[in-house]
């Protein structure tokens, strides 16, 4: 099992055993370089997403990136994809492993080496002021590391068995894909060529690959001239600023988790098969509150499977982190802060802690969802009032590819959000730990070889409640040449919860040429096939009969029920 030690604990709440928080930065110097350390991962963000050549970038935003320090500890971040954020550490400190030097840039995304799945590349880059133009030696910084800049991006195919990279019924991670384990893919600020190659040649789609990693570079880029302009501007008053940073937001949400009443809460759910067998797989969590310390035991759930829904314990945390956020203020600054005073722990060998060579790319998409589903039941038995019901609980991936390397098409589709005890859940909308943006028609027909037939919300599938829950999505693509596709999607047999008496939301069903076709699969389909995903409402929040009159009045003149 991996836990935080007291030590551990004791070393990040005093900004690691080396270092020592500071007074010496006063609170209007710290809110400036605050916001302009978050300026800096957005603005690679920016640089990303429009340097991006595939649509699954540039339209749907599939990309994260932040900012960190020397330590490894996250800075600031980009509000991009929440299952991306949390983890990020984990391939920093695989990074900082490695001795690199100002100049690298780092790829991996080996799952088990700092990863989640193998279609997220991460690129890692030490920064130092010397490395930035116009800066020299930095001020009193020579050539030191003084932080990393890091970005994510889910590339559309990195190889394996299928196009897209997503097998349904993978049973090892070779399946899945080029396992990259951290590697320098740029040295002394000069690409790679070789390692670059590699990469490429076991790919589909190479052209779209060079010209996403290309993007992910001018981030980074873009990120080392901005630090230098900070450094430039503020000297070493920067590194005293990032303790006050991640002291700053550990001290509010410390304050946020004394609000949540002490005590020991448990809750379970499934996952609906794993593609190679279709018996329910358990998720079980313990939450403990103590304080200001909040514990978050995975011991109870599945052994890791043989097929794809294992998730690294960096997964997992993630999905911790962001119900965290989610259940205090959203409007702290997020970074270690938010992190210190939560332990996450799964047993080794279990499904949210897998051994290699276990397949897990449908779990960083797929278990990252229920897991922020267990802990939200968990912990609305202690905060009912700020806890939403169930969401759509899937990401309902879709991936539609050549096997002639002609185009790699990947799409993860909204439904319906959870009611809370103040709102209707949002319809049609990502939810939990993705907030990716949906490929617009116009640009779906034009870049691939694909039509869309249908895209509508599905009246009626939002659980019913004094707050109803958010509608689900039904999408219709009709494919124009020979392909294969692959379906990883969840919540097509268990539907999501209601809360508070609220009705649980509606299921969602998959089908090929109008016949349904199961949760998860892969399949080779002939040009004409024409494929739907019907996604899962919300559940409810209150009883119905508390629902206003007007509410019910807006429903029907909207069509909603």
């Amino acid at each position: 099992m991996t836990r935080d030690s007291d030590e551990d604990k004791a070393d990040r709440r005093s900004g690691g055993s080396e270092s020592e928080v500071t007074d010496a930065v006063d609170a209007v110097t710290l809110e400036i370089l605050r916001n302009q350390l978050e300026g800096i991962a957005e603005e690679m963000g920016q640089v990303l997403i429009r340097g991006a050549y595939s649509p699954n970038i540039k339209e749907r935003q599939d990309c994260s990136t932040a900012v960190f320090d020397a330590d490894g500890r996250m800075i600031a971040q980009a509000e991009h994809i929440p299952v991306h954020l949390g983890a990020m550490p984990e391939a920093v400190e695989a990074v900082r492993q490695r001795d690199p030097e100002p100049g690298d840039v780092w790829a991996l995304n080996d799952p088990f080496a700092g990863g989640t799945h193998l279609p997220d590349i991460t690129l890692v880059s030490p920064l130092s002021p010397e490395t930035a133009d116009g800066v020299g030696d930095g001020p009193d910084c020579g050539d030191e590391i003084v932080g990393y800049a890091v970005s994510r991006a889910h590339h559309a195919d990195v190889g394996g068995s299928t196009p897209g990279s997503m097998p349904a019924g993978a049973r090892e991670i070779y399946e899945e894909g080029l396992r990259i384990p951290g590697v320098r893919i740029v040295r002394d600020g000069e690409l790679v060529e070789d390692v670059f190659s590699l990469l490429l040649a076991n790919v589909r789609t190479p052209d779209e690959r060079r010209a996403d990693v290309r993007a992910q570079l001018a981030a980074h880029d873009r990120a080392e001239e901005r630090l230098g302009d900070l450094f430039e501007q503020w000297g070493r008053t920067v590194l005293e600023a990032f303790d006050a940073i991640i002291d700053y937001s550990r001290d509010r949400i410390e304050a946020e988790l004394e609000t949540v009443p002490d005590g020991v809460y448990a809750a379970r759910d499934v996952l609906e098969g794993d593609g190679v067998a279709d018996d329910d797989i358990p998720i079980e969590v313990t939450v403990t509150v103590d304080g200001t310390d909040l514990d978050v035991d995975f011991t109870g759930t599945a052994k890791q499977v043989a097929g794809n829904l294992n998730a690294p314990l960096a997964v997992a945390k993630s999905a911790v982190y962001f119900v965290v956020r989610c259940l205090t203020d959203p409007e702290i600054p997020p970074n270690q802060g938010c992190y210190d005073p939560v332990s996450v722990s799964a047993p080794s060998g279990s499904l949210l802690n897998p051994e290699p060579p276990a397949a897990v790319v449908g779990g960083n998409v797929e278990t990252s969802q229920r897991v922020t589903d267990v802990v939200f039941a968990a912990l609305a038995e202690a905060v009912p009032e700020r806890a939403p019901a169930g969401g759509q609980g899937t990401m309902n991936n879709l991936i539609i590819g050549s096997r002639t390397d002609e185009f790699t098409y990947y799409e993860t589709i909204g439904g319906g959000g959870g009611a809370t005890a103040a709102t209707d859940g949002i319809d049609g909308a990502q939810v939990g730990m993705t907030n990716t943006l949906n490929t617009p028609v116009e640009v779906l027909e034009a870049e691939y070889p694909l039509t869309v037939e249908r895209y509508a919300l599905r009246p009626g599938t939002g659980g019913e409640g004094e707050h109803r829950g958010g509608l689900g999505l039904d999408r219709a693509l009709t494919v124009d040449c020979d392909a294969s596709v692959s379906l990883l999607t969840e919540r097509r047999r268990t539907r999501p919860r209601g809360i508070d008496g609220g009705e649980d939301g509606a299921t969602g069903e998959n089908r090929i040429d109008g016949d349904p076709v199961a949760a998860k699969t892969t399949v080779d389909v002939d040009a004409g096939t024409t494929v739907t995903i019907r996604t899962p409402g919300g559940g409810g929040h209150g009883p119905p009969a508390d629902r206003d009159s007007e509410a019910r009045e807006a429903d029907r003149r909207d069509g909603k029920r």
